[in-house]
């Protein structure tokens, strides 16, 4: 069974490839959501993965069926719902390759996720929960949710959480960011960018956030910054560390790249979050920021993630960057 399970969205990204001879823009399929992105990184960094969701009974969910199947994540926690049809992305990329998102999902069989005896039993059975946020704007998945990660942290399972904040699936902002919080205590792992972590602490000072995480319960907070890499906050010690200098193509699902090789490093490590020592979280990051670098370097989210080897040939090749 999968040490690694990933609970919540799998959908469609519609990323742009160019345009027509009259300047239509033209859009490529790829499978993304950022639970699924983390599920196939951290088996490509090496750990056993598996994923808990819905998608619909249509042509877009065979094909996220078949892309997870096809690369070895276990899929018996995913289900097809032929009443709702599959969550859809489109991407937008600037010159720096940073992404916007429009959504088509109301709803989307991604909400449809209940907590069974199927999920129950799934996460009992696993060693780390990670899970985001999106899955909270609607039931029944709000609940699924809810009930899932209590379930996990009743067992005395590893959980990670990315916050994944997405505007246009919320009603307010108001309501998003309560919605967040609420499972902040629930989380011993916590990934976060500097505009998550303001959002949801009110601090625009990156200690004094984390530290507002760190004392609902959190063991370990890392907030990623792009190219300023990342910064890691414990309740015994922080650190910081720089990202590789590669040549940005599209960002998306960089992040969950990063998340994913840093839970595959945790959960291969035999450790809970508060046991590893700052020599072996840095180490982590540091295969962490290598793996968001080298995603980067391609367009979509789970065909750019790259394995182990491309991981480990970019610490070792390629210069960190500096700003």
């Amino acid at each position: 069974m999968a040490k690694l399970l990933c609970m919540g969205e799998l959908l469609i990204d519609f990323t742009p490839v160019g345009e027509t001879e009259d300047g239509r823009l033209l859009f490529a399929r790829n499978p993304g959501g950022a639970p699924a992105n983390v599920a196939v990184q951290a088996l490509r960094a090496g750990t056993s993965a598996g994923f808990l969701g819905r998608v619909g009974k249509d042509m877009f969910g065979d094909f996220l069926v078949g892309t997870l199947r096809d690369c070895g994540v276990e899929t018996q926690g995913l289900i097809q719902d032929p009443e709702y049809a599959t969550t859809l992305a489109f991407v937008q990329l600037n010159q720096q390759g940073d992404r916007d998102f429009s959504f088509y999902r109301s709803p989307g069989a991604d909400t449809r996720l209940e907590a069974g005896e199927r999920e129950l039993a799934l996460v009992g059975q696993c060693q780390l929960l990670c899970f985001g946020s999106l899955l909270l704007t609607a039931e029944p998945s709000r609940s699924a949710v809810e009930k899932l990660v209590a379930h996990a942290k009743s067992l005395g399972k590893i959980t990670a959480y990315d916050p994944n904040w997405r505007p246009p699936l919320w009603p307010s902002q108001e309501e998003g960011v309560a919605r967040m919080r609420s499972l902040i205590p629930q989380a011993d792992i916590m990934k976060v960018s500097d505009e998550e972590l303001q959002l949801l602490t009110g601090e625009a000072d990156l200690a004094a956030g984390a530290n507002a995480l760190l004392s609902q319960g959190v063991f370990v907070v890392v907030v990623t910054r792009g190219p300023k890499g990342c910064a890691v906050f414990t309740p015994g010690y922080s650190l910081e560390r720089s990202t590789y200098d590669t040549l940005v193509k599209d960002t998306t699902g960089s992040g969950d790249s990063f998340f994913g090789a840093l839970l595959a490093k945790v959960v291969e490590s035999g450790k809970k979050p508060g046991e590893l020592t700052e020599d072996e979280l840095a180490g982590f990051v540091e295969f962490a920021n290598a793996a968001g670098a080298v995603c980067a370097t391609k367009t979509g989210a789970i065909p750019a993630l790259p394995d182990t080897a491309a991981i480990e040939a970019c610490q070792k090749n390629v210069p960190l960057l500096k700003l």
